[in-house]
């Protein structure tokens, strides 16, 4: 059963291009975990220094799209002695499957990890279907 559509090829490459050669204009990638623990699904973003309010998660038809932005410390008496950090803004997109149910999808963030559970829609679950027999003897099997 398919929770997560894998659409780019070429995504691993773009994956290492953009780990070792990001940019203040295309920070680093956004890294994540995606599983499935039962009826439910997950996906992990490290976004360690992010501020939680500068989170954005929105999903379209079946595309789900995380926006984050982590900015430098600013003011009159802050001086940089160090920049090493990606900063600025990070964004990454799913194509999640049709057998979720993006509806009752839940999101929280803590220890620099935004975690979104999403659960499998009930038209995706296994269920047992009763066969019939010439009218009388009835048996389940799975679907």
């Amino acid at each position: 059963m398919t929770m997560l559509m894998r659409t780019d090829p070429f995504r691993e490459i773009d994956r290492l291009a953009e780990q070792f050669f990001g940019t203040a204009a295309r920070p680093a990638t956004m890294h994540l975990d995606a599983y499935r623990d039962g009826d439910h699904f997950y996906a992990a973003f490290d976004l360690p220094g992010v501020d939680p309010d500068t989170i954005d998660c929105t999903v379209e038809r079946n595309v789900l799209t995380v926006r984050a932005e982590r900015r430098r410390p600013a003011g009159d008496g802050v001086e940089l002695v160090a920049a090493e950090r990606p900063m600025g803004t990070f964004t990454r997109q799913l194509f999640l499957g049709d057998t979720l149910d993006t509806d009752k999808l839940e999101a929280g963030y803590e220890n620099g990890v935004l975690t979104l559970r999403i659960p499998v829609a009930e038209r995706a679950k296994p269920r047992r279907v009763t066969i019939q027999s010439n009218g009388t003897s009835r048996r389940e099997i799975n679907a």
